[in-house]
C-alpha cells in the first residue's frame, strides 16, 4: 500500500516527539536532545542537507530556519523521498552537503563502511554528520544485519574529525526500554496489548527516568542505541 503524505508526516512527528505510550520514548527523547545540542556546532548560514533513510524525516523540524535544500534518499519510496538509492552508492556529486542525517539505517546496510565513505564523499569540508545506530534491539526483519558499539562506531568514523559518541540513555534506560519492547511485541490478545501500551509502558518509561535520576550512572553497557556527531 502506498503511504500518504499525512501518514509519513505523522510517523515522523511521533519519532521526534514520541508519546509516553511509545516503547522507544526513552531513546527517541534522548536522541532529539543530542541532535539539538550538536546542531549549533555547524557553520552559520543556510544548509544543504541530505537525509539518508529519509522516508519520514523526523529531524527536519530541528533545522527550521537553517535550510537551503533538503534531499531525502531511501530504498523505499514515500511522498517525501526524492531519490531511490542505496546508501553505499549515492548518485550525488562530491562536496555537496553541509549536513547528512542517517538514523537507524546502517543496521540494514550490508557494507556499512562503504556507506560511511559515501557520506564522507558528499559532505562539504567542515560539514557534519548526525548518526544514530542500534546497540541492543531485537531483529525486525531478514534485512536487519548489524548492531554497533562505541568502538565500532568510532572505527567507522575514523576518517572524520571531532567525533562525539553518546548513548541514547544509560543502561537503566536500556533495560526498561527492552522490557517495554517485549510487552509491545508479545502481549496478547490485542485488547490487552492496547491496555498495556496505555498503562504499563508509560509507567515503565517514567520509572526509568526516576531511577536514572535517583541512581546516576555512566554505565552504557546495556544502552539501546548510540548517537554520533562528526565533521569532515
Amino acid at each position: 500500500m502506498d503511504e500518504t503524505l499525512e501518514h509519513v508526516k505523522g510517523e515522523g512527528a511521533e519519532r521526534l516527539h514520541p508519546s509516553l505510550m511509545n516503547p522507544s520514548w526513552l531513546v527517541l527523547t534522548q536522541r532529539r536532545k543530542l541532535f539539538s545540542a550538536w546542531l549549533p556546532q555547524l557553520p552559520s548560514g543556510s544548509w544543504d542537507v541530505l537525509d539518508i533513510g529519509g522516508r519520514i524525516q523526523p529531524y527536519r523540524p530541528l533545522l527550521n530556519g537553517r535550510l537551503r535544500t533538503y534531499l531525502a534518499v531511501d530504498m523505499r519510496s514515500s511522498p517525501l523521498v526524492q531519490v531511490i538509492a542505496r546508501a553505499e552508492q549515492l548518485p550525488l556529486r562530491s562536496d555537496q552537503f553541509d549536513l547528512v542525517i542517517c538514523t537507524q539505517v546502517l543496521e540494514y546496510v550490508p557494507e556499512s563502511r562503504a556507506a560511511i565513505a559515501e557520506i564522507y564523499r558528499v559532505l562539504k569540508p567542515g560539514g557534519g554528520l548526525l548518526l544514530s545506530m542500534p546497540s541492543i534491539f531485537p531483529p525486525d526483519s531478514e534485512q536487519d544485519l548489524w548492531r554497533f558499539t562505541p568502538a565500532s562506531i568510532r572505527l567507522l568514523l575514523s576518517s572524520f574529525r571531532d567525533v562525539e559518541i553518546q548513548a541514547e540513555g544509560s543502561s537503566i534506560h536500556g533495560l526498561f526500554r527492552t522490557i517495554a519492547l517485549w510487552i509491545a511485541y508479545f502481549a496478547r490478545p490485542a485488547l490487552a496489548a492496547r491496555m498495556l501500551r496505555m498503562t504499563l509502558i508509560p509507567f515503565l518509561n517514567l520509572t526509568a527516568v526516576f531511577l536514572a535520576f535517583l541512581i546516576p550512572t555512566t554505565n552504557h553497557q546495556f544502552a539501546a542505541n548510540f548517537s554520533a556527531f562528526a565533521r569532515k
